[in-house]
């Protein structure tokens, strides 16, 4: 059975959402994956011919005004044309974002990922871990540590550059990678048993 392609589309004002975008593919990597960054402000037709034969797909953008980037929007409008074939129907989905506040209506900017898939056809995977950082003797440190479901959410300081993601974010969001390319050889192992 050959790996699962993962593909992460993203787009990243200041260089933050980047960082989080080189974690997935770090984590989707390491359980196997053949993965392409897609950066959505820059996309090529190539690209979404990537985007159409991925097994998954990975949104990715900092949520400004508490909902993804005017860029993504952009992306996601243009997806309208794979929506009308239902070219994505039964492809993987999942998300990931980061804001300077802890919450920042991050939750708004999956919940629109989440819609997007949807619209596909898409299957969303979440992220799949207990919340952290939330009792006495937890951490900052410890994996989600902003207490998020849907997908993964990140913080990082509005007076800091990308080396100022939140390593505890970064490796979130590789779990995150993570469990989409395992999720999409479980559901390639299934296809192929049908």
């Amino acid at each position: 059975m050959s790996n699962p392609v993962v593909s992460v589309a993203y787009h990243s004002g200041y260089g933050h959402t980047a960082v989080l975008a080189e974690a997935v593919r770090a984590g989707a990597v390491d359980a196997g994956a053949e993965v392409h960054l897609i950066k959505v402000d820059d996309i090529t037709d190539e690209q979404w011919e990537t985007l159409d034969r991925s097994d998954a797909i990975v949104f990715g953008s900092p949520t400004y005004m508490g909902t993804a980037s005017g860029a993504f929007h952009v992306f996601a409008e243009a997806s309208s044309r794979r929506w009308f074939g239902q070219d994505w129907k039964d492809k993987l989905a999942a998300g990931f974002t980061n804001s300077a506040s802890k919450s920042g209506d991050k939750l708004h900017t999956l919940q629109f990922f989440q819609t997007l898939a949807a619209q596909h056809g898409m299957h969303w995977v979440n992220l799949g871990l207990l919340p952290g950082w939330n009792s006495s003797t937890a951490s900052e440190n410890d994996l989600n540590r902003l207490g998020f479901f849907a997908g993964a959410a990140a913080q990082s300081n509005n007076d800091q550059g990308p080396e100022g993601v939140h390593k505890a974010d970064i490796a979130t969001v590789e779990h995150l990678g993570r469990r989409v390319a395992e999720t999409a050889r479980l559901f390639a192992l299934g296809r192929a048993a049908a």
